[in-house]
């Protein structure tokens, strides 16, 4: 079991940058795949980023490519979505998660998760 909180949300005008980041409870964190997700109201749940358990290998949503940037810290039981240049369509509740399941670790795309934190709203205005 891991829990999940994610902070670093907020309101920010269309080009500028967000930091977020996503604390794991628990002493296991390298044995999880972590992931973003985003979900807009009224739109279903998107993938945005994953990372591998060691942190050697990341992947995107072609809408952020080039804009964010995930990371991962095993030491501090964290996991970071830099975000810059961003845009109105942005706008979501993002959302981390966690899994030791083996699909996301291969295919970093998958949304096959198990741990999710609560959320934290973007809001990117015009």
């Amino acid at each position: 079991q891991v829990q999940l909180v994610e902070s670093g949300g907020g309101l920010v005008q269309a080009g500028g940058s967000l930091r977020l980041s996503c604390v794991a409870s628990g002493r296991t964190f390298s044995s999880y795949t972590m992931g973003w997700f985003r979900q807009a109201p009224g739109k279903e749940r998107q993938f945005v980023s994953g990372i591998s358990r060691s942190g050697g290998r990341t992947d995107y949503a072609d809408s952020v490519k080039g804009r964010f940037t995930i990371s991962r810290d095993n030491a501090k039981n964290a996991v970071y979505l830099q975000m810059n240049s961003l845009k109105p369509e942005d706008t979501a509740v993002y959302s981390c998660a966690a899994t030791r399941l083996i699909n996301p670790e291969v295919d970093l795309t998958s949304q096959d998760y198990n741990y999710w934190g609560q959320g934290t709203q973007v809001t990117v205005s015009s």
